[in-house]
């Protein structure tokens, strides 16, 4: 196998597997009330509420929120359905650099962006919100994980740019002869 196609294989599967990082998280945003019940019926199988009561806790209390939501004011969850379409547009929009991934770089850096985003989002909608610091920094750790194969991808995308004598953004193009 070439440096090229070893290199595109590479590239290829680290982006399938953040696709699909990225469908699973979104997708789990549709069924919240049951994930919920369900999640709070298993930590208390495993007896987590000895060992973390903050946790069981904040479980609780979102899962009677939802409840709460859920009986009340449906219309409310909408939001986590539009997150979820969300993930998935998102996801869609990576198949670009798995087609042509020196072009659709821009792609890849647009996700770098958006998972460096995350951080600030939760340091300041989480305390707005009333949201534990330890959550939020759960919440992070999606962006701090979520950047590391985009990282792969663009480093190994740079070298196939280098390997296949494309044009680098930025350098001046070679002057053509008459």
């Amino acid at each position: 196998m070439s440096d090229r196609a070893a290199l595109l294989r590479g590239i290829r599967v680290w982006l399938v597997l953040f696709v699909v990082c990225l469908v699973l998280s979104g997708a789990t945003a549709f069924p919240l009330v049951h994930e919920l019940r369900w999640t709070e019926d298993l930590l208390r199988a495993l007896s987590v509420h000895e060992s973390l009561p903050g946790l069981m806790e904040w479980i609780e209390r979102v899962r009677q929120g939802l409840d709460t939501a859920d009986a009340e004011h449906p219309f409310l969850l909408y939001g986590t359905d539009w997150l979820a379409f969300a993930h998935l547009v998102i996801a869609v929009a990576f198949y670009g650099p798995y087609r042509d991934p020196v072009r659709n770089i821009w792609v890849v850096e647009f996700g770098m962006i958006a998972c460096a985003g995350i951080i600030p989002l939760a340091l300041i909608c989480g305390p707005i919100r009333g949201i534990p610091l330890w959550w939020s920094v759960i919440d992070m750790a999606f962006g701090v994980v979520g950047v590391i194969p985009l990282y792969v991808v663009r480093r190994r995308i740079k070298r196939l740019e280098v390997l296949a004598g494309a044009p680098v953004p930025g350098a001046p193009a070679a002057a053509v002869s008459g």
